[in-house]
């Protein structure tokens, strides 16, 4: 059987044909997003280039993603662990809130403008006034934007109930900080990819019927980080991926499950993404430009040039907090700069990064370099839920 699997993002909508019972690449194609007429339009010509297949699925990024909105008990606990998954979720956080929301913080929420409000707080059978609190003043906000509760689970079915009762779109998600050094990401980013599916989609208006909501079944930078996951496990060891577009550059790491550090009090994720909003190589030249001469990096020449300081950049603030990637065994680069690269003037790109010894960070050893030129990442993501062994093999191409 064949499985086509897009990726439609601001820029580009990408294909990839795969063989889900061989985990083989048959074919791939790209089309510019039609963001001006319709996303599908642009969709719809890659599918008719790429012959009939059984079974098609979708990631998008189109219209700026997914804008997500944090609010936690404080900020070195809960509304850090709801940071970080937000970030693994496939979002961009626009706005962080901790503490009792005032009239003032409801304003600047609302002045963020999100898609989606992730309600954290407490861990279980702690502290639960905050949240009660903060779900209060948003179900008084004469605000309809779709929440997300990830809180104290004692106080869980109550604030469902208020909400839904203002009308609010409301999802309950297992607590993203059950116990002091636990966090658990996966509830709360099944909730996020469910909300920004239902809701988010169609209001961004990237098509005029319900076809193309009823295709996506992720936000891009979800369905690559599944497939991050999916390729560690094909390398067998900790692994970095780095994805620099026009508009922002991701950084993903997934780390081997080890001993979660003594003052880690909102956990480990093993599996971490990072969104740099301010460093693109088409939208956020000057971005890239202005937090290279912050941190003292030198900008080369041309696309390429300007995806080494992003990428630098990048990991650094990945980095910082602690994260540990000297056990990294493979690098992925990711990204229309670097799949219209030379293969070795694309990877000679990825070593100010991989010898940045003034950015303060524990650098890989000795990684192995590779760039995925054929959108591999979001297929794989796409594919593990339903065909596992068929994204496994996928993966496995970019560490052959």
């Amino acid at each position: 059987m064949k499985a086509a699997c897009l990726d439609v993002g601001s820029t580009d909508t990408k294909l990839a044909v795969v063989d889900t019972g061989t985990g083989d690449l048959l074919s791939t194609g790209t089309h510019p997003t039609t963001l001006g007429t319709d996303v599908l339009h642009g969709v719809d010509a890659l599918l008719a280039a790429a012959g009939p297949v059984d079974h098609v699925y979708c990631c998008s990024s189109a219209g700026g993603g997914l804008r997500l909105a944090v609010i936690g008990f404080e900020a070195l606990v809960s509304a850090d662990a709801a940071h970080r998954v937000a970030l693994s979720a496939g979002a961009r956080v626009v706005h962080i809130a901790t503490g009792a929301l005032t009239t003032a913080a409801v304003a600047a929420l609302k002045n963020a403008k999100p898609d989606v409000v992730l309600l954290a707080g407490g861990t279980d059978g702690g502290e639960a006034d905050t949240i009660r609190h903060n779900a209060h003043r948003l179900a008084t906000a004469r605000w309809k934007v779709p929440v997300v509760v990830a809180g104290n689970a004692d106080t869980r079915d109550d604030i469902v109930g208020l909400l839904a009762g203002r009308g609010l779109p409301v999802a309950a998600a297992g607590n993203v900080l059950p116990r002091i050094g636990v966090t658990d990401p996966a509830p709360a980013r099944a909730a996020i990819r469910e909300q920004f599916i239902r809701h988010v989609i169609g209001g961004k208006r990237l098509s005029k019927g319900p076809r193309f909501g009823r295709l996506v079944s992720a936000a891009t930078p979800d369905a690559v980080l599944t497939g991050v996951g999916v390729l560690a496990r094909a390398a067998g060891g900790d692994l970095l991926v780095v994805d620099v577009g026009g508009a922002t550059t991701d950084v993903y790491s997934a780390l081997q499950p080890g001993e979660t550090p003594q003052d880690a009090v909102a956990g480990v994720l093993w599996h971490l993404r990072t969104v740099e909003g301010d460093l693109g190589v088409r939208w956020n030249v000057d971005g890239i430009r202005a937090a290279a001469a912050r941190e003292r990096i030198a900008v080369g020449d041309g696309p390429l040039g300007l995806a080494a300081a992003a990428v630098t950049v990048a990991v650094r603030r990945h980095t910082r907090g602690g994260r540990d990637l000297r056990h990294v065994a493979t690098v992925v680069a990711s990204g229309g700069v670097f799949r219209h690269a030379e293969p070795a003037a694309a990877r000679a790109a990825l070593t100010p990064a991989l010898t940045d010894h003034a950015g303060g960070w524990a650098l890989p050893r000795a990684p192995r370099t590779t760039i995925d030129t054929t959108y591999i990442l979001a297929a794989a993501g796409l594919l593990a839920g339903d065909h596992p062994d068929a994204a496994l093999t996928l993966c496995r191409t970019l560490t052959a």
